[in-house]
């Protein structure tokens, strides 16, 4: 295929073309994020113990979700720069690539986990009664988890080309299959067995298989981004290390975050069972506050790489200046709304009083930081579409290992429980400040090394 691919992101006002770009990823992560509360209530209906089974399994499902995420990182990164470069044929041999090279990892890291399942959930603090639910939810989830990241890395190449409106209505369209079937399956309706937890990872396996076919025939038949997979093994080398350069910091960078996650729900362990079913519902609600910022985090990238390969880092000056000021007044109103009605969407989950008391505590206190840490997805997405993945790592790491832990450690000591959300507050706002110092001094870098 010789069409040339446009460079639609190299031209416009900034601040339009990024709103835009990021609609309909909203309305896509929205009925993604809405799909993960709602099948949190059907489970929450089951009791205490199949919703704390299902929040002991949110770190792995993140940290599988984040290898997705980055690798869609490096290919969106690595596209749009051939795309601003003018390099049609070099963009689809790296979209293509980069699917075998999904398929590959993801099948890998999923058998692993299914072989390791007990082990892993008792070392995250999981007792023993709890390990036959959550056995019977995760050994069906890990089938599924290929048909999630491989779909995730296509949508990042459309992405790069500047479409993301295909993957808000694939997203939402995805999400309503399986809002559909979770009932069906889980409590058993229309003549179908009551399978419980484990009804909602089939609904889960069954809607990303499809999609994936749907995602596959998009990039393939519709939009001819995808080439003859099978190549010599040294070409084949080379364009999986193009996109591995960025994908595996990025990798990195997005497990640590639920890494801290999990070391957040093994503190959270040890004051109980409800402790450990509030810190869930708190999870789920927290991606639905945070969807805007996490569809800016999808299209930054894309935007910052196809006009830093053509050269125009004017835009990229503007585009900091947008997210700066969008990210900080967008979070003060997700403070403030989470702050007055923490207790009643808590509620909507369950009347277990010690329960809602401890998710609205969460959301009266770590939401204060959301603008900064929107902030902090954004920057990490400049890097990576600038093909500077390591930034965007050592952010991450420093949230967990040198800024969230220490703080953790010393709230938990004098607070309790409450000292650790105040710790992950804390962690997210001088965080923010970092990661914006950085990119501000690296685009200035970058205009001054371009001058003649």
């Amino acid at each position: 295929m010789t069409t040339p691919l446009p460079a639609t992101l190299t031209e416009g006002r900034v601040s339009e073309q990024l709103k835009t770009l990021a609609l309909p990823l909203v309305w896509g992560l929205m009925a993604t994020m809405s799909l993960n509360a709602i099948e949190t209530f059907f489970i929450a209906q089951l009791g205490r113990e199949p919703l704390a089974a299902l929040s002991f399994t949110f770190p792995i499902i993140m940290v599988l979700t984040s290898l997705g995420i980055g690798l869609g990182a490096g290919t969106s990164s690595a596209v749009a720069r051939a795309i601003g470069e003018g390099d049609s044929s070099k963009a689809r041999r790296l979209a293509t690539d980069a699917m075998s090279l999904t398929f590959i990892i993801s099948a890998s890291v999923c058998l692993l986990g299914w072989i390791t399942l007990e082990p892993l959930f008792l070392a995250l603090g999981a007792t023993p009664d709890l390990i036959p639910l959550i056995r019977s939810y995760m050994s069906i989830w890990y089938f599924s988890a290929p048909c999630l990241m491989v779909p995730m890395v296509c949508l990042s190449a459309l992405r790069a080309m500047g479409m993301s409106q295909v993957q808000g209505y694939l997203m939402g369209g995805a999400a309503l299959l399986n809002v559909l079937l979770d009932p069906i399956l889980i409590f058993g309706l229309f003549g179908f067995p009551a399978l419980g937890l484990q009804g909602a990872a089939l609904a889960t396996l069954f809607t990303r298989a499809l999609m994936l076919v749907v995602a596959l025939y998009i990039l393939h038949a519709r939009v001819h981004m995808l080439v003859n997979p099978f190549l010599p093994w040294e070409k084949l080398k080379k364009s999986w290390m193009t996109i591995v350069e960025v994908g595996v910091p990025a990798m990195v960078a997005n497990v640590i975050i639920p890494f801290a996650s999990a070391i957040v729900v093994a503190m959270v362990a040890a004051y109980g069972t409800d402790a450990v079913a509030a810190l869930g519902i708190a999870m789920r609600i927290e991606p639905l506050a945070l969807i805007v910022f996490y569809a800016l985090s999808g299209v930054v990238g894309p935007f910052f790489g196809q006009n830093f390969g053509a050269g125009k880092l004017d835009r990229l000056y503007e585009a900091l200046r947008v997210l700066t000021v969008f990210c900080l007044v967008f979070g003060v109103i997700l403070a403030v709304v989470l702050g007055f009605l923490g207790a009643e969407i808590a509620g909507l989950f369950g009347d277990h009083a010690e329960v809602v008391t401890i998710t609205a505590t969460y959301l009266m206190i770590v939401p204060i930081s959301y603008g900064a840490y929107g902030l902090v997805m954004a920057v990490n997405a400049a890097f990576n579409g600038l093909g500077r993945p390591w930034p965007a790592m050592l952010i991450s790491a420093g949230r967990v290992l040198y800024v969230y832990l220490p703080l953790a450690w010393l709230g938990q000591h004098w607070w309790g429980m409450t000292g650790l959300f105040v710790a992950t507050a804390l962690a997210n706002l001088l965080l923010g400040l970092w990661a914006w110092l950085w990119l501000r001094k690296h685009i200035h870098q970058q205009a001054a090394s371009a001058e003649p």
